[in-house]
C-alpha cells in the first residue's frame, strides 16, 4: 500500500507545495494536486516537479471538458518530462456547477467523453496522429465543422518521457465506476467508507473488471481522509475538522435532486441523515448541517485516534481494496506523522 496526500484548494498552494519536500523525505509516495475552480493543477504540478525527486505527482482532478484531448495530452507529456516520469493524470467529469457555471460549457455525455479522451491521450502518448470521430472531431474538416479545410491528423511534436502515463478517474456513480474499472489505471472514490464501499460499488467494479484489458494491470484505488494519532480526547476532537467537508459535499455540492455525494450516502445506508444534512445546508444552515454529520461516519471515513485504532483503520482500507492510502495530516509535524504512517502500513 502506498501513502499519499493532497494540496488543499484554499490558502496559498505555493506554501503548501514547499512542504512537500519534507513529506517526500518522510516517505510520502504520491502527492495529488486539486483544481476545481481554483489555481490550475498543471502549474503547481510543474512547480512540485522542480522541487522534488522521487514522489509521484498527480492531478486530482483535471476535468474532461475545459481542455481539449490534445491539450490534456500535452499536459500529461509535459509533466511527465519535467518530473522525470513521475506524472499521474487524474481525470474526471467534475460537476455541472463547475463546468457550466465556471467554464461556460455544456455538461453533456460525461461517460462517453471520458472514455474518448482517455483513448485519444493513450494513442497520443505513443505518438500516433490524433484522430477521433465521436464526441470529438479530430481533425476538423469542412464536412464535420471545420472552417478552413486545412486540418490534418498530427502527432505530438516532442517525444514523451514514457509511452504511457497512468490515468486515474474520479468517479462515484455505478456506470462511471464500471467504466473506470474497465479502462483506467486507477480510481479516486470520494468520501470513501471501507465498510460500506461494497454496497455502492461492488457490482459495477466487478462488471468493469470483467471487461478490463489484459494490457492493464490491477486497478489502483486511492482513498482516505483526515489522519491523526493520539490517545486523548483532543485527538478525537480533530474529527470535527472533517465535518465542513462532508456537509459541503453531501449537503451543498449540487442541486437537491442532483447531488452525486448525497446519493452515495444513501447507498451507504444513511438515507435519513443525507436528507437532513442537505435540507439544512440548502436552507443556509451550514453549521447545523455540519453538526448533523454522524460521528460514526467521521470515525469510519477518517484515520483519527490511538495508534492501535489507526492500525485497524489502515487494515480496513486495505481489505476493502485501497492500494494508495490518501491522508490529510492533522498534525503540527506532518512529516513525522507521514513517517509513522509509513511504518504502520509496512508493519
Amino acid at each position: 500500500m502506498k501513502l499519499s496526500s493532497s494540496l488543499m484548494y484554499a490558502g496559498n498552494p505555493r506554501d503548501a507545495a514547499d512542504q512537500v519536500q519534507a513529506l517526500e523525505r518522510a516517505g510520502l509516495d504520491s502527492i495529488w494536486v486539486a483544481e476545481a475552480y481554483g489555481f490550475d493543477s498543471p502549474t503547481l504540478m510543474g512547480y512540485l516537479a522542480a522541487k522534488t525527486e522521487t514522489i509521484e505527482i498527480g492531478s486530482a482532478i483535471l476535468n474532461i471538458y475545459s481542455r481539449t484531448p490534445g491539450a490534456l495530452l500535452q499536459t500529461a507529456a509535459g509533466l511527465d518530462n519535467v518530473s522525470g516520469g513521475r506524472a499521474i493524470l487524474g481525470l474526471g467529469a467534475s460537476g455541472p456547477q463547475v463546468i457550466e457555471g465556471f467554464h461556460g460549457l455544456p455538461y453533456a455525455a460525461p461517460l462517453g467523453r471520458t472514455r474518448e479522451v482517455i483513448d485519444i491521450i493513450r494513442r497520443g502518448m505513443k505518438r500516433e496522429p490524433l484522430s477521433s470521430d465521436g464526441y470529438f472531431k479530430i481533425p476538423l474538416t469542412k464536412e464535420n465543422g471545420g472552417v478552413t479545410g486545412l486540418g490534418k491528423p498530427l502527432k505530438i511534436l516532442t517525444h514523451p518521457e514514457r509511452s504511457a502515463v497512468p490515468i486515474y478517474i474520479a468517479s462515484l456513480g455505478a456506470k462511471n465506476v464500471q467504466m473506470t474499472a474497465e479502462i483506467a489505471d486507477g480510481w479516486f472514490p470520494h468520501l470513501y467508507i471501507p465498510e460500506h464501499a461494497g454496497k455502492a460499488w461492488a457490482e459495477p467494479l466487478a462488471n468493469g473488471t470483467a471487461k478490463r484489458s489484459a494490457d492493464l494491470g490491477p486497478l489502483e484505488v486511492v482513498a482516505g481522509a483526515l489522519c491523526a494519532i493520539g490517545e486523548g480526547p483532543e485527538t478525537k476532537a480533530l474529527l470535527d475538522f472533517a465535518r465542513p467537508l462532508v456537509a459541503l459535499y453531501v449537503g451543498g455540492m449540487g442541486a437537491r435532486d442532483k447531488n452525486f455525494y448525497n446519493q452515495l450516502f444513501c447507498e451507504y445506508g444513511y438515507e435519513a441523515e443525507a436528507k437532513h444534512i442537505q435540507d439544512l445546508y440548502l436552507d443556509g444552515k451550514k453549521k447545523e448541517a455540519e453538526a448533523a454529520v454522524p460521528l460514526e461516519v467521521l470515525e469510519l471515513m477518517n484515520l483519527v485516534g490511538p495508534e492501535g485504532y489507526v492500525k485497524e483503520r489502515i487494515a480496513a482500507f486495505r481489505e476493502s481494496g485501497v492500494t494508495n492510502l490518501q491522508i490529510m495530516p492533522a498534525s503540527e509535524d506532518a512529516p513525522a506523522l507521514v513517517s509513522r504512517m509509513k511504518e504502520l502500513i509496512n508493519a
